[in-house]
């Protein structure tokens, strides 16, 4: 993410890392209900000089984050997919992340609740959500043929919610996969009468136009993505709104570039 803030450009990038398990525990109709669990977890957030990193797998208890990180892995949570790859919910992770910071008295309640809203919004329900359905949600309608298109609306994001518009092409047939490419656009365009996101305590609002390109190479047995990749870029603004930490509020134009990549291993 770049923003430039009174002249002065800032830059921030973050990666998550993440493995994922899933079981299907039952089937009705065309409706899947998994059990999944969390395998392992990881993040690295580069501000300017400073660097923060965690990494479920270190297991060190006197690594805060990753101490945090650590008991996020192996604590199921639920998942309802249809056939056709729509999420329809994401459950108790939430409240599973959510538990994890009783255990810290040494943090204050402030810094408590900015690092679990942080982790939500990077692990949570809502963002793993948006992250499956960018994989599984792309099945067209009916059976196709070679160099069919179809066209799927989607919405991501967390805090800020992005609603995409993908037009997706059947572009390989092989004995093991199928090719899918898309090309889509990306918008976040919260207007006065829409609820704010909330940004370091503050409510802001975003004006974000974008572009999107996936590339999936789905299983031919199993119906699950093999490999995802995605690439999106999208600019605009984002406007801090009028409160007591930044009285006035300020308008800051920003861009964002986002690369996803999935691999079934």
């Amino acid at each position: 993410m770049t923003q430039n803030v009174n002249g002065l450009e800032n830059r921030t990038a973050v990666t998550l890392s993440y493995r994922v398990g899933f079981k299907i525990i039952g089937i009705k109709d065309t409706i899947y209900f998994i059990e999944a669990s969390y395998l392992s977890v990881g993040m690295t957030i580069h501000t300017g000089d400073t660097s923060i990193t965690m990494d479920s797998r270190k297991n060190d208890n006197l690594d805060t984050l990753s101490s945090i990180a650590t008991g996020m892995v192996n604590k199921p949570f639920d998942i309802t997919l249809s056939a056709s790859g729509k999420v329809y919910s994401v459950g108790n992770l939430d409240k599973i992340i959510a538990s994890l910071f009783y255990k810290y008295p040494q943090l204050d309640s402030a810094k408590k609740e900015q690092l679990k809203n942080r982790f939500i919004q990077s692990f949570g329900e809502n963002t793993l959500k948006s992250g499956l359905e960018m994989g599984v949600a792309v099945f067209p309608g009916t059976p196709v043929n070679k160099n069919y298109q179809w066209v799927k609306n989607t919405s991501i994001g967390s805090p800020i919610k992005i609603n995409v518009k993908t037009a997706y092409r059947l572009v390989e047939i092989t004995n093991d996969f199928y090719q899918v490419h898309g090309e889509g656009t990306m918008t976040a365009n919260t207007d006065s009468n829409s609820k704010s996101a909330e940004i370091s305590g503050m409510p802001a609002r975003y004006k974000l136009e974008g572009t999107t390109l996936t590339d999936i190479k789905i299983d031919k047995k199993t119906g699950w993505p093999m490999e995802l990749i995605i690439k999106q870029l999208m600019a605009g603004e984002m406007e801090i709104l009028d409160n007591l930490k930044l009285p006035g509020g300020k308008v800051i134009p920003m861009m964002l570039k986002a690369e996803v990549t999935v691999m079934d291993k």
